[in-house]
């Protein structure tokens, strides 16, 4: 076998067999295929695609040419994945309210970039706390508490890691056979169980539309059920951010607040609506609807805030954080807060233009190196329906300088559309594809 063969075969729209690609991932994750080949291999399948039986073979290829975890444990290992938008802060809910239902939770998480934030930085904002632990201590600390949200380690799916980068820099991210690669090649490495995908769509997702989600959500759970994982997926919304706050500290900040204080959210309920199939799918309850109850109530109850200190904890982060998590959290120097200018209900918003002023703010990533303020962001952002006057507070800013807090309220004032009168608020679930 070679590379040229096998970039010569998707090139005559022929897909190229299990065998194949997983010498082609192989060659990716130890170097053997060059940059250019690489390159050649990923706009041949985005120009052709792989069809469903060519895209679970390059995905299972993806995830061999690591390692795969195996876990020794009393109880399912389960796990989800968000497609990513704007205050989607669901992990951090859900990982310790599934652990607390018996479940473990060795959620495999990732950085930043672009207009939507990451899991890791948003958890690094609590002071001690670091994401990148060895393989060891992760099956330690999934014993211990139930669950783990941590970074990759190098010898979880390098095919992946080498293939995102040539996509990147080629054009070719937006191939519907390698984002399911990509993304099942790591998820599937953790060898769970179960998995449930929050497929986002709407202005704050990178799926626009509902028929583009769709069809992601059926690449995804058609692919990682081929592979041997129950899959499910829920498409919901991201026409609003999730969280009424985008911004490392200010998404934990509203992490503690539903963990805490019991109140019904959409956090809290797209979390139990998450979690409710995914105990469903692993038999440990009758079906979703007595899953979500389940995870509604721990969540109301305190149990999941005691469980997500806990883990916390077992990374390094404060002892007393569930109890007085505000005196652990970064403040801003600069808060500003952005006024509505004319009256109306609050129509339409922005979601990737709101994430994008977090990002110019220091709050995200435009390249991988680029460093992070945990403490910079948006909070008390107003949701669709609300009607304000001139005067109303539509945001509040964060930021390091005033210069910079100035832009960030133009952004904002920009990225809200008001109206005469409301419009229909999309349901937080808009469709389910259930395994």
């Amino acid at each position: 076998m070679d590379a040229r063969s096998i970039i010569a075969k998707l090139r005559r729209r022929e897909v190229p067999d299990s065998g194949e690609l997983a010498w082609f991932a192989q060659g990716l994750a130890d170097g053997s295929v060059s940059d250019a080949q690489a390159g050649a291999f990923a706009m041949a399948v985005c120009m052709g695609g792989l069809g469903p039986e060519g895209r679970a073979a390059l995905t299972l290829a993806m995830r061999d040419s690591g390692e795969v975890l195996t876990w020794d444990l009393d109880g399912p290992v389960i796990d989800k994945h968000s497609t990513g938008g704007v205050g989607d802060c669901v992990s951090l809910v859900l990982a310790p309210a599934l652990a607390e239902c018996g479940a473990y939770v060795p959620m495999i998480s990732g950085r930043g970039l672009g207009h939507t934030g990451g899991t890791l930085d948003k958890l690094e904002a609590i002071p001690g706390v670091s994401t990148q632990i060895s393989q060891d201590r992760l099956a330690q600390i999934l014993a211990e508490t139930g669950a783990a949200i941590v970074g990759a380690t190098a010898q979880i799916a390098p095919a992946d890691k080498r293939l995102y980068a040539i996509r990147d820099v080629t054009a070719t991210v937006e191939s519907l056979d390698l984002i399911t690669a990509s993304i099942l090649s790591k998820k599937l490495a953790a060898s769970p169980d179960a998995l449930v995908l929050d497929v986002k769509v709407g202005s704050g997702a990178f799926m626009k539309t509902l028929d583009e989600a769709r069809k992601l959500a059926q690449a995804l759970t058609e692919t990682a059920n081929t592979a041997g994982c129950r899959t499910s997926a829920l498409i919901t919304d991201m026409n609003q951010p999730l969280a009424p706050a985008l911004g490392n500290a200010l998404e934990i900040a509203e992490v503690m607040k539903v963990l805490t204080d019991g109140q019904p959210s959409p956090l809290a309920e797209i979390s139990a609506e998450l979690g409710g199939v995914l105990l469903s799918d692993a038999g440990m309850v009758g079906d979703a609807r007595a899953g979500r109850d389940m995870i509604a109530e721990v969540i109301r109850d305190g149990r999941a805030a005691e469980r997500f200190g806990r883990m916390m904890a077992a990374v390094g982060g404060p002892l007393g954080l569930v109890d007085d998590w505000a005196r652990y959290l970064p403040e801003a120097s600069v808060i500003l807060e952005v006024t509505a200018q004319d009256e109306g209900y609050v129509t339409a918003m922005d979601g990737e233009a709101l994430g994008l002023a977090v990002v110019a703010l220091g709050g995200g990533r435009q390249v991988e190196s680029d460093a992070i303020d945990p403490a910079v962001g948006l909070s008390g952002l107003v949701r669709l329906g609300d009607k304000v006057s001139a005067g109303t507070p539509l945001a509040v800013v964060h930021a390091a300088r005033e210069d910079a807090a100035q832009r960030a309220a133009q952004a904002v004032r920009a990225a809200m559309t008001l109206g005469p009168a409301p419009v229909p608020v999309p349901e937080l679930v808009q469709e389910r594809i259930l395994a």
